[in-house]
């Protein structure tokens, strides 16, 4: 799982710094019966919700397009 957050990453991190957005970590992680795929991005001067929407709607598509996770998960994308 390691070798696809990487690729993932790879793939997302240049479209997100086009918007000063940046990658804290990836992680898939299992609670209960779901699965998700939790992005934590950052930004200088912090990120509201706003910057959240927009940075999930650069990354769907793009995860679409790879389509490396097999089993079904639901898309996380927060700052902490």
């Amino acid at each position: 799982m390691e070798s696809i957050l990487e690729k993932i990453r790879e793939n997302i991190k240049e479209e997100l710094l086009k918007d000063e957005i940046v990658i804290d970590s990836i992680t898939f992680e299992t609670e209960g019966k779901y699965h998700f795929l939790r992005i934590v991005l950052d930004k200088t001067g912090g990120i509201d919700l706003d910057t959240i929407v927009k940075a999930t709607n650069i990354i769907n598509p793009i995860l679409d397009k790879l389509d490396l996770i097999e089993e079904e998960y639901i898309l996380d994308v927060l700052n902490e």
